[in-house]
């Protein structure tokens, strides 16, 4: 830590004279910062906040009374089970195989002869097995009839295919789309496992077929689109992507997918823009009126001046940044995550007992208001006793001039406390850069976004991905435009 502060000095040194307390500071955010770095590569990775203040902590002015926990004494008598109890437990507590699953019948005779003995019952053995998905080839035969006036010749018309004269069947089509926007598999790796089994498919045919796919879906895009944006609440959020640009040999451009929650209607949308400019999201949401749910992203703030959009912030930002300032503020930081952690667990106490909106609009106003109270009044009292680019000192000053937005969940059942629901679905997109890296063009990363809105909502609604795309690339070729919506996955 010395040797950091030396050199923080050293170079402020060069570039002019800083006080003491700029110095400190600035030693702070220096130490802020490479515990960050350390925490990103080394660190875990969840949010969650266990209380560890020692008893002599609580007694710095927090208004915070410990609580002493009562010992009683109580005999305990059990049974110890014996292994082979325990086994055979074990075997008939076995979970049932789903009745959907097909079966498979290996009937096993005595080895004595059993003719003309009676049969009096039977003993099932199920087990769980897998073999590869395999390729294999549809022939679609379409007999030649002559017309018996020798007048021509009679065949049946060929159904409409997802690619017309293309050997790619609907199915193939679904799982090599799933296999990459799902499950994460590159094409390259898809190729390899085609090889081994005896066909070989290049790079440009398979991302052709994507192309093709996409086209086919882009109307049922428009439809998702439509449907989310005319949502009266909505959570936004954006994160980047990496695109190979020919005007940029060498290097990738930095893309962003833009992506809209709509969480009453279990919607997601991505939109793709080549830049994090305030033009994305201002020309996607030109016209929406509602609820807009973001974090603290400058850019957002320009809706708060929209009539009729109310704009309200997510409090798992403002958590983390607390969290962040554990280091820095001990104390002060375990307090206001003790606060939120009380918000969090009646969110909790909704979801778990099946609430209403009106319900728990009523539990918010009558336990989370009081609490949001009184931690404002603390922030702003903590506020002057703490060095304004300290990390604490920032992180009460992020929640204080957001404090009025962070507070309008408690004012409709239907709104969250956070953005968490928007960021998980960001997440295949992370576990996606770190397997395929990048796209290949503008039009590539589109067509991820398009992909990721399905298959996005697919699992928001618990609909198997596969078993959709590959219905929906059978019925969209001859699909009425007007009933697109019915493609759509739906809640299950």
């Amino acid at each position: 830590m010395d040797d950091v502060f030396y050199f923080a000095c050293v170079i402020s040194a060069s570039k002019n004279t800083l006080t003491y307390e700029e110095l400190v500071v600035q030693n702070m955010q220096l130490m802020h910062e490479l515990d960050q770095l350390k925490r990103l590569v080394f660190g875990s990775r969840h949010e969650r906040f266990v209380p560890a203040t020692p008893q002599e902590q609580l007694a710095l002015g927090l208004d915070v009374q410990p609580t002493v926990a009562s010992t009683s004494t109580q005999k305990i008598e059990y049974t110890r089970k014996t292994r082979e109890t325990a086994v055979e437990k074990l075997h008939t507590g076995r979970m049932k195989l789903p009745a959907n699953l097909p079966r498979e019948q290996v009937v096993i005779e005595p080895k004595e002869d059993v003719s003309g003995w009676k049969k009096i019952g039977e003993e099932i053995t199920e087990e769980l097995d897998r073999i590869p998905g395999k390729l294999f080839v549809r022939q679609i035969v379409r007999p030649k009839y002559a017309k018996p006036d020798g007048e021509g010749v009679v065949i049946a018309d060929l159904p409409t295919r997802p690619i017309e004269k293309g050997i790619a069947g609907p199915g193939l089509l679904a799982q090599i789309i799933i296999d990459k926007y799902t499950d994460h598999l590159p094409i390259h790796r898809q190729i390899q496992r085609f090889e081994r089994e005896g066909i070989k498919l290049p790079a440009s045919t398979l991302t052709d077929w994507i192309s093709a796919s996409c086209t086919l879906l882009d109307p049922l895009y428009e439809v998702l689109r439509k449907h989310v944006l005319s949502s009266n609440y909505l959570q936004a959020d954006e994160t980047p992507i990496k695109v190979l640009d020919k005007d940029k040999k060498g290097t990738t451009h930095r893309g962003y997918h833009w992506v809209y929650h709509a969480p009453q209607e279990r919607l997601v949308l991505f939109d793709y823009r080549e830049g994090r400019g305030r033009e994305g999201p201002g020309d996607c949401l030109k016209d929406f009126k509602g609820h807009l749910q973001t974090d603290g992203y400058i850019v957002y703030d320009d809706f708060d001046k929209k009539p009729g959009i109310t704009l309200l912030n997510c409090m798992a930002h403002a958590r983390r940044k607390f969290d962040e300032a554990k280091d820095n503020d001990l104390v002060r930081a375990s307090h206001v995550l003790s606060e939120m952690q009380k918000l969090y667990a009646l969110e909790r106490q909704g979801k778990e007992n099946e609430l209403s909106e009106s319900e728990l609009y009523q539990l918010r106003q009558q336990e989370a208001v009081p609490i949001l109270n009184g931690l404002k009044q603390w922030l702003l009292e903590n506020y002057k006793d703490v060095l304004p680019q300290s990390i604490i000192g920032q992180a009460i000053f992020y929640s204080l001039q957001r404090w009025d937005k962070l507070n309008i969940y408690t004012t409709d059942g239907r709104l969250r406390i956070d953005n968490n629901l928007v960021e998980n679905a960001i997440r295949p997109v992370a576990i996606g850069r770190k397997n395929y890296l990048f796209a290949g063009s503008h039009n590539g990363a589109r067509r991820a976004a398009m992909l990721y809105s399905f298959l996005g909502t697919c699992k928001m609604n618990n609909v198997n991905p596969f078993e959709w795309l590959r219905d929906v690339l059978i019925r969209i070729p001859d699909y009425s435009v007007n009933k697109l919506d019915l493609l759509l996955p739906k809640k299950m």
